[in-house]
């Protein structure tokens, strides 16, 4: 018989963590996601604790509610959503700054203001889902992302293309989110990194598709059809999430959306020295991806000389490089485990972005000089990504909703500065690319080899 803790008031006490399974001791249903006072005491109550006998519980996770080929393909759409709202919109932006007579600031802003309303919508959609589950959250936020897709193909302005951008982006704030959290939800979190590489796996394919399908629809019909394809998209996830997505909260949290428990969570998982290495290992490594991504449609287009159809090509290619990643840290987490693996990677990542950075800088300006450094970035992103989004959420059974939206939140952030950042600094140009790239490179090799090392899980 194991032993049920209860505080006075009839709350169950958090149980530890097998280190092998991650799985609670006692089980995921009726625990007080809040850490205790101490040993003998309720956080949520301050009462002092019971014991009361409960019946045995297997020490295995129960068998997820859906196959796993349809998880892995829910998790490609709802995190593809991120790259194909980016990746496709980019070979507009140079076609869309002329049209609509916007700056090179503006132009930056309707990509850095989408992400940093994508980082903060989490912070709400994060409790709402612990609150009310996945299922309710992404039916709200994909509905909400079709209809600013629909809004921003009519935009009048630069303004109100901002505007639009700044809900889409809120509203995928919603996908993306359930999405981590929903590994966590089935997963330990060992295998979770695995299924997650291969989720991100899917979303590779949709980053390596989307390029080219923008620039192809920017060449052919103009910007605005490259827009109204996101809310097709998005229609087409949030039709499976209707017909075929099974809730995989276990045991909803009625304390979720109190202040006091939500402050005290946040406040746990935001002190929490594994969550804050991956999160510091996930935010350099998509802060890096993000200076290459806003960046390059100006220096390949630009720059370079490079067609609309050309430069879609280029980011088939990084987005190819990035799935290669995705199956290399499989193969490496079963062999090494995360801790090494991220290791390896920040090696890779280190070598590419300093070799993009030396060969500009000597003067070397080419598709090549940039696209094989990139190369070994993107490899190195493939193994961080699944590592540190899975790590992050992984201490966190039964707030992965908060933890994952605490995580996206700091990634977005760290993104947007870079965003204006670059807006200030394009100078036509390669320079604000590669050294952006090196800098962020440099960050993710330190969090790799010293607070992963120490802290990470």
């Amino acid at each position: 018989m194991r032993q049920v803790r209860r505080c006075a008031n009839g709350q169950s006490l958090p149980a530890r963590t097998c280190p092998s399974t991650g799985d609670d001791a006692l089980g995921r249903v009726g625990f007080c996601q809040l850490p205790m006072l101490n040993r003998s005491q309720c956080r949520q109550c301050a009462q002092p604790s019971a014991t009361l006998p409960t019946m045995p519980i297997a020490s295995r996770r129960p068998t997820p509610p859906m196959p796993n080929g349809l998880i892995v393909l829910l998790l490609s759409l709802l995190l593809g959503l991120q790259p194909i709202t980016t990746d496709l919109y980019l070979p507009a932006l140079p076609v869309l700054r002329g049209e609509l007579a916007a700056s090179m600031a503006q132009t930056q802003l309707t990509l850095s203001a989408l992400l940093l309303a994508f980082g903060a919508s989490q912070l709400a959609w994060g409790p709402l889902s612990d609150r009310f589950g996945r299922k309710p959250v992404l039916l709200v936020g994909l509905s909400a992302y079709v209809l600013a897709s629909l809004a921003s193909t009519v935009a009048p302005g630069i303004g109100w293309l901002i505007v639009w951008r700044i809900f889409q982006g809120s509203a995928m704030g919603a996908a993306v989110m359930c999405a981590r959290a929903i590994v966590r939800d089935l997963y330990a979190p060992l295998q979770g990194a695995r299924v997650m590489s291969q989720g991100l796996s899917g979303l590779g394919v949709i980053a390596c598709l989307s390029a080219p399908a923008g620039g192809l629809l920017t060449d052919t019909l103009g910007w605005r059809y490259a827009l109204l394809a996101l809310g097709i998209f998005a229609a087409a996830s949030l039709a499976l999430v209707v017909w075929r997505f099974a809730e995989t909260v276990p045991q909803k949290n009625a304390n979720a959306l109190r202040w006091t428990a939500l402050w005290t969570t946040w406040r746990h998982i935001a002190t929490h020295r594994t969550f804050l290495a991956f999160s510091a290992l996930s935010a350099c490594s998509y802060a890096g991806l993000f200076t290459f991504l806003a960046a390059s449609s100006f220096v390949f287009i630009g720059v370079l000389g490079l067609s609309k159809t050309q430069y879609g090509a280029v980011m088939a290619y990084n987005s190819v490089a990035y799935i290669a990643g995705t199956f290399v840290c499989r193969a490496l987490l079963a062999r090494w485990g995360v801790r090494r693996t991220v290791a390896l990677a920040g090696g890779l990542t280190l070598c590419g972005g300093t070799l993009m950075a030396g060969l500009s800088l000597a003067g070397w300006v080419s598709v090549a000089a940039i696209m094989l450094p990139q190369t070994l970035f993107m490899v190195g992103h493939g193994i961080h990504q699944p590592c540190g989004q899975s790590g992050a959420v992984g201490p966190f059974p039964q707030a992965a909703g908060t933890a994952s939206a605490l995580n996206g939140f700091i990634m977005m952030v760290f993104a947007f500065a870079m965003g204006r950042w670059l807006g200030n600094h394009m100078d036509g140009t390669v320079l604000p690319l590669t050294l952006g790239v090196w800098f962020w490179s440099a960050l993710i090799a330190l969090s790799a080899w010293t607070l992963v090392q120490r802290h990470g899980e």
